[in-house]
């Protein structure tokens, strides 16, 4: 076993292959360490999340290595078999590259049984296991932008299938309509950690009917005005999402937290009209937002610094303050102009807003497609009553200075776990360069651009976890920060990872700006001794 860094609080445990890794998890799940937060599983890795407070990492790795030995528990889940059509776009190129035919490659993907060893990347993908070692292949050299949903793909020793459309590097071999993640079903991913799979080929076993989900939208669209006051959306620039902190311990379904990418912001305007920190808000990017008020409220906004107006009933315009509670009248025409720095405004309701929790959180998941739908003009959203007894901040000063196009911004960062797959070179260029914000940025991850980085290590990376702040660097050598709506697991080296303390401030980033890398902590690696098996 090795440990390898990811943050304070956050450790790679490695291991020989994926029944050690497995064989771990189970160990943990049945003999529980005080002070681990969750426990996130790789193809060879487990990614621990602890609290420091609670335990520190030397009595962790005691803890854990008192644990290694364990023996995989092979649980004889449900069999769930899933209906393929083998007309993927790669599947002509996989039977050339594992030297046989077509015919051959489907006959010994249907004949395999499968089980669920573990899920990420996106909702309700999962890495399945068992199938026959013929098939074995690498990933694409360039991934697709734009994999359909129920493609059905080989990677490595792994056979997967994408729940939603989304980009991905897997080689795709077919497709299946059954419906992979559905948040109306109970549990909402379809193949769970210990379902035994079967590949059924739809041409020569008679289909049945499934089953489409309808995604039903969190808002009223033209809904008729009600006693409870409301915002009224008139109109929008880019997508404004509905975001909290969001969902935690979702990992087993492969869902990864989402939630605000300024966090700090979020609570701050909900403090400031008196809401929960935590309360769901409007996460608005590079402002352009004009909503009408239906009946009484109080707003507060925080994060990037927006020019706000507001017109009364009368076309009175008053200039409204950034970072304060205002309160609002019935007919009060409320527009946010783009922000003169930073990217993201955060805009709180005294109450909160009335959209429906998915999966435990109002944050809408860019990446996995699930949470409420962006606000668009026309929706009419209801606002709760403020619980007795809210206490409203009257003072609330921003964490940092919200970043400038064209300014450099330095952020603390953590090496490792895969600093040692880069040439000693490249890691010198990582800390040395200023690094471009592309416009091909996201809530999933800022894109980077520079002088490429070189790998020493050319292997192919068994999938692992990663994090918020997690700066990976796939095949082309341009790194890329993940934000909040990052995959949970992926298959490309992280370099680094941005300290707890600057993940606010990446958020904010614009592209135009530049990012200067600071390591506050250098790559070491330790190995656990332990039990043999």
């Amino acid at each position: 076993m090795r440990i390898l860094p990811v943050r304070a609080g956050c450790i790679l445990l490695e291991l020989a292959d994926l029944d050690t890794s497995l064989g771990m998890l189970d160990a943990l799940r049945a003999n529980p360490i005080t002070g681990i937060r969750e426990v996130i599983p790789g193809a060879r890795t487990l990614q621990i999340q602890f609290d420091p407070g609670l335990i520190g990492l030397a009595e962790l790795t005691s803890a854990i290595a008192s644990r290694s030995g364990t023996e995989r528990k092979l649980s004889n889940g449900p069999l769930v078999e899933i209906p393929v059509r083998y007309n993927g776009e790669d599947l002509a190129e996989v039977a050339d590259f594992v030297g046989m035919s077509v015919a051959d490659v489907v006959r010994l993907h249907t004949q395999s049984e499968y089980r669920v060893a573990f899920t990420g990347f996106a909702p309700g993908f999962a890495y399945l296991a068992g199938g026959d070692p013929r098939l074995v292949v690498p990933r694409r050299k360039s991934p697709r932008t734009r994999v359909p949903a129920g493609a059905v793909g080989l990677a490595g020793e792994f056979s997967g299938i994408y729940p939603k459309a989304g980009p991905g590097g897997w080689q795709l071999i077919g497709t299946t309509q059954l419906a992979l993640f559905d948040t109306d079903r109970t549990p909402a991913a379809l193949l769970q950690p210990g379902s035994r799979v079967r590949f059924r080929d739809m041409a020569r076993d008679k289909a049945y009917e499934i089953a489409t989900p309808v995604r039903m939208p969190a808002v009223a669209r033209g809904a008729s005005s009600t006693a409870s006051p409301a915002l009224e959306i008139v109109s929008v620039g880019l997508p404004a999402l509905f975001q909290d902190l969001g969902r935690m311990g979702q990992a087993n379904q492969g869902i990864s937290p989402s939630g605000a990418v300024d966090r700090g912001s979020l609570r701050r305007a909900n403090r400031l009209v008196g809401n929960a920190p935590g309360k769901g808000a409007l996460e608005i990017t590079l402002g352009a937002l004009s909503f009408r008020m239906r009946g009484r409220g109080v707003m507060a906004v925080a994060g990037a610094p927006t020019v706000m107006t507001i017109i009364d009933a009368e076309g009175k315009e008053i200039a409204a303050p950034h970072d304060q509670a205002v309160a609002l009248d019935d007919g009060d025409m409320v527009t946010l102009q783009p922000p003169s720095a930073g990217l993201r405004s955060y805009l709180a309701l005294r109450g909160g807003f009335d959209v429906p929790d998915v999966l435990g959180s109002a944050s809408s998941d860019t990446l996995a497609q699930i949470g409420p739908l962006p606000a668009m003009p026309g929706d009419i959203i209801p606002i709760l009553a403020a619980p007795p007894g809210s206490i409203v901040s009257t003072h609330e000063l921003p964490a940092f200075v919200m970043p400038h196009r064209g300014e450099t911004v330095r952020l603390d960062v953590n090496m490792g776990p895969r600093t040692d797959w880069f040439l000693s070179r490249s890691v010198e260029r990582f800390l040395a360069q200023e690094w471009l914000v592309t416009p091909q940025s996201s809530r999933v991850g800022i894109r980077l651009e520079g002088e490429a980085l070189e790998r020493g290590n050319h292997g192919e990376l068994p999938s692992e976890a990663t994090v918020r702040g997690a700066i990976q660097v796939p095949a082309n050598g341009q790194p890329i920060l993940f934000l909040a709506d990052h995959p949970l697991t992926g298959g490309y080296p992280v370099i680094a990872n941005v300290a707890e303390h600057h993940l606010d401030l990446a958020g904010q980033i614009p592209p135009g700006a530049r990012i200067r890398f600071s390591a506050i902590s250098r790559f070491t690696s330790d190995f656990i001794p332990g039990k043999q098996r």
